[in-house]
């Protein structure tokens, strides 16, 4: 099982809006299986230390090193955290606080210090998050199986959830045929499905809630149309069909991956679909200059930012005007991570992607709200 701390937007919101003196934005892979956990904490002390050096090198005053530095060695000294942890780690720190996220992304080693946090990364594993529930239901059962990237699938333990619609609704069968009002043959029956369906909402509300993970429906008509007409829960649009009572956890993962990756390439193609179309009415830009100033005055609509690559420098509070820097050290910050934070206190929707997602391999893409 993978042990997530998915953030979630007023978090994001909060993190891209601090400023402070001191900032320490950290990622690096971990791993779900303990015994192997050893070498993301030795990475975790090692990327520490090249912060403190930055910090030092900054002239950073000795007594708030200190409680930044004893936030991060308390952070690898526990051994209760460590023992559960998904694909990747992304550690926040400052002298007077720490926040971490445990993400099921795979994310690169990244290490950035300035007066605010870095945050594509954790962008890319909330929009892009390589694992999702899968909700199997029908007429004589309902699970709720969890999928991740390269582990084993498991059926999450929902409480309250029921064992199946006749006695969610407190009867021997759904399918009885004599009159009670309505309540009888086939319109009857989807009555008794849509009571049934309610309560597996219920049920599944508070275990759901705060997840960013996709839900794909595993179900026959007319449960899956019932769901989807009745349950508030969002779900992908395509579903697995057919009765999966008797499937197990991992068949159903199997055939829950493919629709997972069709959902985001579907995404990005959307994307690029539209920013071809934008261009020639100048709505669209691969410039970092270009989209800075966007950003600054809430003109982009929609942004991919590659979430491997670091431009160092600085954008201009009121002009949106960049400075590009050659190196990254303690008094500049990612061009491109301010950009999406800009982006994303103005409503922009953001994706953190790889390189060959964006167009020309470009740092960027935007579309604008309104031309260049």
């Amino acid at each position: 099982m993978l042990y997530l701390d998915i953030p979630t937007s007023r978090d994001l919101s909060s993190l891209n809006e601090l400023r402070a003196d001191v900032c320490v934005s950290i990622y690096l892979p971990t791993t779900p299986i303990s015994q192997d956990v050893q070498q993301a904490r030795i990475t975790l002390s090692n990327l520490a230390k090249e912060a403190t050096r930055q910090l030092q090198e900054a002239g950073t005053d000795k007594r708030r090193l200190a409680s930044l530095q004893e936030h991060l060695d308390d952070l690898a000294d526990d051994e209760e955290f460590w023992r559960f942890q998904a694909h990747s780690l992304a550690v926040f720190a400052t002298p007077d606080f720490l926040r971490t996220y445990r993400l099921a992304n795979r994310l690169s080693q990244i290490m950035e210090v300035s007066d605010r946090f870095h945050l594509k990364p954790l962008i890319r594993a909330i929009t892009f998050p390589h694992a999702a529930y899968v909700l199997a239901i029908s007429e004589n059962a309902v699970r709720l199986v969890e999928v991740s990237a390269d582990l084993p699938a498991t059926t999450v333990k929902v409480p309250n959830l029921p064992k199946d619609a006749a006695s969610a609704v407190g009867k021997s069968t759904i399918n009885d045929r004599s009159p009670s009002g309505r309540i009888h043959g086939s319109e009857g029956q989807k009555t008794r499905l849509a009571q049934y369906v309610r309560k597996v909402d219920a049920a599944l509300r508070p275990v759901l809630a705060g997840s960013n993970l996709p839900l794909i429906v595993a179900a026959t008509q007319p449960v899956e149309a019932i769901f989807r007409s009745v349950s508030a829960i969002p779900a992908l649009p395509h579903a697995i069909s057919g009765s999966h009572d008797r499937t197990s956890d991992a068949d159903l993962a199997s055939v829950a991956r493919p629709i997972l990756d069709a959902h985001y390439e579907g995404q990005i193609a959307d994307f690029h679909a539209l920013f071809e179309k934008r261009k020639g009415q100048r709505r669209a830009t691969t410039d970092i200059s270009d989209a800075a100033r966007a950003a600054t005055f809430g003109n982009i609509d929609q942004l991919l930012v590659d979430i491997d690559n670091v431009v160092d420098g600085s954008v201009d509070d009121d002009t949106g005007a960049v400075t590009f820097d050659k190196a990254g050290d303690a008094r500049n910050y990612g061009v491109v991570d301010e950009i999406a934070g800009r982006a994303l206190r103005s409503g922009a929707k953001v994706f953190g992607v790889r390189n060959d997602d964006i167009p020309d391999r470009q740092s960027l893409a935007a579309i604008l709200r309104s031309p260049l």
